[in-house]
């Protein structure tokens, strides 16, 4: 069984990876300096659980159709698991089918980083936390109107505060 996993998720990575080249590199980050959380790796293992931290810190993935969120229709704000930032709105959460909690909008742009990234053969926007540095996910221009994006996020990531 656990070999079929690791034959299904580069399949999965690659189903969520929408057309390749993405036009969403023309994003902006403008969070300032100042508000940024900076730590040690040991300080992040003491706060961070091993799953949690191997996602936020060591950029991984946890394993499609996994996530606590991946369904969830709870209503909130998500934020970073790391630092507490507000990232996303249960209302802009949509089901993508990709095996990820997906969202069509960041609550603020100058919260999340948007960084190329050419991992596992592919060319895809990673983004992290602007406050703390965290892997969240990757945002792909295959979501629905009106922003047309789709941010693809790890669960693991994220924790809800609910309204």
């Amino acid at each position: 069984m656990k070999n079929v996993i690791y034959l299904l998720l580069p399949l999965s990575l690659f189903a969520c990876n929408g057309t390749g080249q993405n036009s969403t590199t023309k994003l902006k980050n403008t969070m300032s300096d100042s508000n940024k959380m900076v730590k040690t790796d040991e300080e992040w293992k003491k706060t961070l659980s091993p799953e949690q931290y191997h996602i936020l810190r060591e950029k991984g993935t946890e394993m499609p159709f996994s996530g606590k969120y991946y369904l969830s229709t709870e209503k909130g704000i998500y934020v970073c698991a790391a630092c507490n930032a507000e990232l996303f709105n249960s209302d802009t959460k949509f089901d993508a089918g990709c095996g990820w909690p997906s969202f069509s909008d960041v609550v603020d742009s100058s919260k999340v980083v948007y960084t190329k990234d050419k991992s596992h053969g592919m060319i895809r926007t990673e983004i992290t936390c602007a406050r703390c540095g965290g892997h969240l996910g990757h945002v792909f221009d295959d979501g629905p109107a009106p922003s047309g994006l789709r941010y693809c996020i790890n669960s693991v990531s994220i924790e809800l505060k609910k309204k």
